[in-house]
């Protein structure tokens, strides 16, 4: 199931929101009709809080159906809000907007190409995955260039056929290339997925829709 839609009159709902198979997080901002949407949509339980005191969850959290990853500044209030049933930790690196520099579902991650061999244990001990590190279409921050869930990966449209490849064998899912918000290449700003929809940023064409539903099986 896919929904276009904004947050907070935003078509770059990926920005503000994150989600697995199990819940989404969303900001304190979002409107309650946008906030119950979502849940509909993703089929999940939706958490609202904001972290690091800011809207801008979609680049400060990833996570999978094992654990969250939060920035180092999210603040301990904010934390409380989480299941307690999940392991929740912070990414302590410079390149800490987990967000954007993460790309995980439940079979593995890809992690910004600088992180250091600590934080690489650090997620695959919280996410319960393989974690590698690499760059996805000469992009750095990964999880702003692609999405991932359990049923696909959807890239950047400069992502070449070898890194395809590499990606569906990394996370066990085809792999495909992708625009959304017209024309868009940086596909997690745009969306907010998992396995049982996606929840999209308003601008999307019905072609790039088209896109994005065979490239994460969303039949």
């Amino acid at each position: 199931m896919i929904k276009l839609s904004d947050i907070d009159g935003n078509p770059y709902v990926g920005v503000y929101c994150a989600a697995s198979d199990k819940l989404a997080i969303v900001p304190n901002s979002a409107h309650p009709k946008e906030i119950k949407e979502i849940g509909r949509i993703l089929g999940v339980q939706v958490i609202v809080t904001n972290i690091a005191g800011t809207t801008i969850v979609g680049c400060l959290v990833a996570m999978n159906s094992n654990g969250i990853i939060v920035s180092n500044f999210a603040e301990k209030s904010e934390l409380t809000h989480l299941p307690q049933d999940i392991r929740v930790s912070k990414m302590e690196e410079k390149i800490n907007a987990a967000g954007n520099n993460l790309l995980v579902n439940d079979n593995a991650a890809l992690v910004h190409p600088a992180a250091s061999g600590r934080t690489i244990k650090h997620l695959e001990d919280v996410l319960g995955v393989e974690v590698q590190r690499g760059r996805v279409a000469g992009i750095d921050t990964v999880g702003s260039a692609c999405i991932a869930t359990a049923k696909g990966v959807v890239c950047h449209p400069r992502t070449t056929e070898d890194e395809l490849k590499w990606l569906s064998e990394l996370f066990k899912v085809p792999s495909s290339v992708a625009t959304l918000n017209y024309g868009t290449p940086y596909l997690g700003a745009c969306a907010v997925a998992n396995s049982k929809g996606a929840f999209v940023g308003s601008r999307s064409t019905p072609i790039e829709l088209g896109r994005l539903e065979d490239g994460l099986a969303l039949y």
